[in-house]
């Protein structure tokens, strides 16, 4: 619909599908900011920042003061016309005529058209009810995207003093001859990686932290608080959901906007009012005054007609689009609820039992090779399933996150 401009906001797909060449140049350009002052905020206080710096809000309320301010212009008199005529149109004597006419709308032209001007201020509102929603959803989506990294990065050091305790108990075992120098190398070598991998999720954070400023579109070298817990809260709408009310009230005050655009095409079919006043001299002499009124009337009324009509489809075309989207929407939120249950089953199987195992099987894989009850190839086997366990559990957080983000904010289509 021309009448409707969509929000767009930059994703985090947006980066991953820039060449890698630019990807490089833009972490070493992010990176070398993000060890500067940084400020905590708590997800409350990053929505609100975003409330009030995002430039498209902002737009948004320019738009909503825009329309209020046409809401004066209901009243619609045409021009004032004025004219002078000076000649021989009495006698031979050179006279002067002065004429001023002012046609002014009847009927309900003005009301309707103020009540048409007032349901688009309206439209206004509502659209930017839909723009604060997907910075809402934008906004925490970057927090906890970054949230993740954090996670990942404490993972890493966990890991890091696994690997530097067998890094020693490998090297001691080397040193009584009880092991082959190949446990060391190989314990150094994992330790080199975490180290690397490390200086890797840096970067990371670094673009995490510049999505999330870029979304709440401040100047301030912000980074979400680390002491928020990982697991996204959010209380499920038993009723409809939040997307659903705004979507619905969208395409309601739209149809409301084209039910009054009808009536004021309605209302330019009826007759306009002339006043006028003229004044004029007779054989050069004298001051003649005089008064006049008179009609306009549309005769070729066609053309508001049609438009009137084109208004009335537009009311169907909205109900459509309505009934569409609430389809679309019902649908989309049953898969995305079903996707949620199952990272949230998957989570729970961490959180009770995945991550006891994990623990058990590293602490006790720890103590039975250092008192060389345990081979080196059994040792890294065992290690290797309880680490793979933890990697597990950060990403079933981060996909119930995600998931838990989209039941709470499912994408909106064909506003």
């Amino acid at each position: 619909m021309n009448s409707i401009y969509i929000t767009q906001y930059i994703t985090f797909a947006n980066f991953a599908n820039l060449p890698l060449r630019t990807l490089r140049l833009i972490t070493l350009a992010l990176i070398s900011t993000f060890s500067q002052a940084q400020e905590k905020i708590s997800l409350e206080k990053a929505l609100e920042l975003a409330k009030s710096n995002n430039i498209d809000l902002k737009i948004a309320d320019k738009e909503i003061e825009k329309q209020t301010i046409l809401i004066k212009t209901a009243f619609q008199p045409d021009a004032l016309q004025i004219q002078y005529q000076g000649g021989q149109f009495n006698s031979v004597d050179f006279d002067h005529n002065v004429s001023i006419q002012q046609f002014f709308p009847l009927g309900n032209v003005t009301k309707a058209n103020r009540q048409l001007q007032e349901e688009l201020a309206k439209l206004a509102e509502k659209r930017k009810a839909l723009s604060v929603y997907e910075v809402e959803k934008a906004v925490t989506l970057a927090y906890y995207q970054y949230l993740y990294g954090v996670s990942v990065q404490k993972l890493n050091t966990e890991l890091n003093d696994v690997y530097t305790k067998f890094l020693k108990n490998a090297e001691l075992r080397f040193q009584t001859g009880e092991s082959g120098n190949i446990e060391v190398i190989s314990a150094k070598a994992k330790v080199k990686e975490i180290e690397t991998q490390k200086a890797q999720l840096e970067y990371d954070l670094a673009v995490y932290q510049k999505q999330l400023q870029f979304f709440i579109q401040t100047n301030e070298n912000i980074i979400p608080d680390e002491k928020t817990a990982l697991q996204y809260s959010f209380v499920q709408n038993t009723g409809d959901s939040n997307a659903a009310v705004l979507l619905t009230n969208f395409y309601q005050q739209q149809i409301s906007v084209y039910q009054k655009e009808n009536n004021a095409f309605k209302a330019q079919r009826t007759p306009k009012l002339g006043l006028g006043y003229f004044a004029q001299t007779i054989n050069t002499e004298s001051l003649f005054q005089g008064f006049t009124a008179g009609l306009q009337i549309p005769l070729f009324g066609a053309v508001n007609t049609a438009k009137a009509k084109a208004a009335a489809m537009s009311i169907s075309q909205s109900q459509l689009a309505l009934d569409k989207s609430k389809i679309t929407l019902q649908l989309q939120q049953e898969e995305l609820q079903t996707n949620f249950l199952k990272q949230q089953k998957a989570l729970e199987y961490f959180q009770k039992e995945g991550l006891q195992y994990a623990d058990q099987i590293i602490n006790t894989a720890q103590k039975s090779y250092a008192n060389g009850d345990m081979s080196y190839w059994s040792y890294i086997s065992f290690l290797n399933q309880a680490i793979d366990i933890k990697k597990q559990y950060v990403e079933a957080v981060h996909n119930y996150n995600q998931s838990a983000v989209e039941v709470q904010f499912p994408t909106l289509k064909n506003y």
